[in-house]
């Protein structure tokens, strides 16, 4: 079952699973692989949704490239589903994605016009950034090892 909250400019939907909430502080705000809807401008500013880095599949299988891209290398392993989904609802100028991790974890984002990849944005956490169209987005989080899940958070924000 899944549950949807509405905060201003935001809709977040998160699983429940045996009736108890994926997030377990109540704020809608960081569920546990959240996917994000938003429009230009949101709030709350950044936003934060949480997970699980790693899986079985390399990266280079889910972004279907080998080569490094202009926003960085595709490494480590992922799962075969995305981690999130991020739906914008507008166009967005300025956008950024970071990672923050105790661990060393790796990014890849497939939307509309492509397929990104990062690693070490910030540190040893991913991030994207620039402008981004209106369309769907699916999110992995990688680990460097296969299997090792790792936690993390992923923070949208409009912020410079």
């Amino acid at each position: 079952m899944s549950k949807t909250a509405f905060i201003t400019g935001i809709i977040v939907t998160f699983s429940i699973t045996a009736g108890i909430p994926a997030v377990a502080n109540a704020q809608p705000a960081s569920p546990i692989f959240g996917d994000v809807t938003i429009k230009h401008p949101f709030s709350p500013d950044p936003l934060t949704v949480r997970g699980m880095s790693g899986g079985s599949i390399p990266a280079t299988q889910i972004a279907g490239k080998k080569e490094t891209q202009p926003t960085g290398p595709c490494k480590g392993f992922v799962d075969l589903a995305p981690d999130h989904t991020l739906n914008l609802i507008s166009k967005f100028d300025y956008l950024k994605l970071v990672v923050q991790s105790p661990a060393d974890t790796t990014m890849i984002i497939k939307g509309p016009g492509g397929t990104w990849c990062n690693d070490d944005f910030d540190g040893k956490n991913p991030g994207i950034v620039g402008e981004w169209l209106p369309g769907k987005y699916q999110i992995w989080i990688g680990s460097y090892e296969k299997n090792d899940y790792l936690p993390y958070t992923l923070q949208i924000t409009e912020v410079k």
